[in-house]
C-alpha cells in the first residue's frame, strides 16, 4: 500500500467529508495505489521508448 489509510481518510476530509468509514479510506487507498502503478508503468514505457533510464516529469505528463 502507497499511501495509508489514514493519508486516505485525510483527502476524503480535505474534500469535505464529515465522516469517513475504514472501509472508504482502504478502497480509496487502493484505487489510488492501481492508478499510480498504472502511470508509473506507462512512464517506464515511455522512457524507455525514448532510449532513457530516467522518469521526467514529460513521462508522467504524456502518461495521463
Amino acid at each position: 500500500m502507497a499511501i495509508s489509510k489514514l493519508t486516505a481518510r485525510k483527502i476524503l476530509k480535505d474534500a469535505g467529508a464529515e465522516r469517513v468509514s475504514d472501509s472508504a479510506a482502504l478502497e480509496l487507498s487502493e484505487l489510488v495505489d492501481r492508478y499510480a502503478y498504472s502511470l508509473a508503468k506507462k512512464a517506464v514505457s515511455l522512457a524507455a521508448h525514448a532510449k532513457r533510464k530516467t522518469i521526467q516529469k514529460a513521462d508522467i505528463d504524456l502518461a495521463k
